[in-house]
């Protein structure tokens, strides 16, 4: 039964990588994946109280993650569509290619590690189209932005989903993850940037219109009411590791909480006078704005992730993890940086999900000292998969959400983005592990 288990993942996780050709949603494929794989492990096990337990667990954990997101989505839409991120683009207006090049990195890079990376691509991508013409430039604007975007969610507990993923699940801590990966992920960025500069040389003719009116101007929201929006959004993201530190609660408990707290000040906004006249339905307040949150995404993350806990029931991941120990000789370093590599290639969710599963999180007593150091809370292993999984997808650009994205947006092809970046990308990724073992021998 294990092996049917172990064919269902494997066929399920070719498709989901092939999903460009075969034009089959991943979400449904991986839902038919935790479907067909809980029902042969209740099939070959028996569906007794242990499994049912297990799998009533499984759930739950899942569903932590899931709430997570899904809180954050409607936060980070919330802020969009009323206009708060237009003072970023205010920002950003620079006549000179190489400045604008450092702008757009440094902010893409630290904005991302507050909202998801494939959010702040979207965000910043548009951003850089209205402020530049030449179709050559954008091409090697679009590539750093998505690397930026990347490598800012690598660092940060809620910037990234495998990030997330482990903050949730308690592999990392938030002060953890950010001590040892903000500066690997920082010259990650930092070498591709600097070496675009020679490239980038001369000025450019930024776009005219400077407007910071919302993107709706029918509703003709003010200044005032955008800041007040983008403070308690992206404020509140940023003070949710915070609140799990000060309660206890899980993560999506402070997401929650500042979702209910946008959701109740955007309802007072749109009860003045001047709003009385627009329909409740092109208001962009919470309520209305849930229609265009990206259910699939939510229903894909829970198909992939029910799956691999079924995976792990068996035993499987487990063994899967003492093999790689064998190969590599302990050394995380060779298997996390394989790992990036890989996930430039498949999606890092289920890979980041299958590792989780291969390894327990040391506690204090459990383990040798160098097994708390590489497994423990903010092991070495669990930080170098955060940093490696997040960034590795960079090195092409249908190895991540945010390289598909901003491909569709810019008309970036596979072909040019492999000649011309996935060389920087790679040795970004390079630089950062190696920024890490400098640390790590450092301590």
């Amino acid at each position: 039964m294990t092996t049917a288990i172990i064919c269902i993942f494997v066929i399920g996780y070719a498709l989901i990588a092939l999903e460009n050709w075969t034009k089959v949603n991943k979400a449904a494929v991986a839902l038919i994946m935790a479907v067909f794989s809980w029902t042969l492990y209740y099939w070959g096990f028996g569906a007794t109280e242990g499994n049912i337990t297990a799998f009533t667990k499984a759930l739950g954990e899942t569903s932590e993650v899931l709430f997570f997101l899904l809180g954050a989505m409607v936060i980070v839409e919330v802020v969009d569509t009323n206009g708060g991120f237009d003072f970023v683009r205010e920002k950003l207006g620079s006549k000179n290619k190489r400045g604008l090049l450092w702008k757009l990195s440094l902010t893409t890079f630290f904005l991302s590690a507050v909202l998801d990376n494939m959010t702040t691509a979207i965000i910043m991508t548009m951003i850089m189209d209205k402020l530049v013409s030449e179709r050559k430039d954008k091409l090697f604007y679009a590539s750093a932005i998505i690397l930026a975007a990347n490598s800012g969610g690598a660092f940060s507990p809620i910037g990234d989903v495998t990030t997330i993923m482990l903050w949730v699940k308690g592999n990392i801590s938030t002060f953890g993850v950010i001590r040892s990966l903000f500066f690997p992920s920082l010259v990650s960025v930092l070498v591709p940037v600097i070496i675009m500069s020679f490239f980038l040389k001369g000025d450019l003719a930024p776009d005219t219109d400077t407007s910071t009116e919302c993107n709706d101007s029918r509703i003709g929201i003010s200044k005032g009411e955008r800041t007040v929006v983008f403070f308690i959004g992206v404020g509140g993201l940023l003070f949710v590791p915070v609140f799990r530190f000060l309660t206890g609660l899980p993560p999506f408990m402070g997401i929650l909480l500042i979702l209910s707290l946008l959701w109740v000040v955007t309802e007072f906004i749109f009860k003045q006078r001047k709003y009385k006249d627009i329909p409740s339905s092109e208001l962009p307040d919470v309520s209305a704005l849930l229609h265009k949150i990206d259910l699939s995404t939510i229903l894909f993350f829970l198909g992939i992730l029910t799956t691999v806990s079924a995976l792990s029931e068996t035993g499987i991941l487990k063994s899967a993890g003492r093999f790689l120990d064998n190969a590599s000789d302990g050394n995380p370093y060779i298997v996390t940086a394989a790992i990036g590599f890989l996930s430039a290639v498949v999606d890092n969710v289920p890979l980041v999900a299958s590792c989780m599963g291969m390894y327990d999180v040391m506690q204090e007593g459990g383990g040798t000292i160098r097994e708390l150091a590489l497994y423990g809370v903010d092991g070495t292993f669990w930080e170098l998969l955060a940093y490696s999984a997040g960034i590795g997808g960079s090195m092409l650009i249908i190895g991540s959400a945010a390289g598909v994205v901003v491909m569709g947006l810019q008309n970036i092809s596979f072909g040019w983005y492999l000649k011309n970046f996935s060389w920087l990308a790679c040795l970004g990724y390079i630089s950062g592990i190696l920024t890490y073992l400098i640390q790590d021998i450092a301590v």
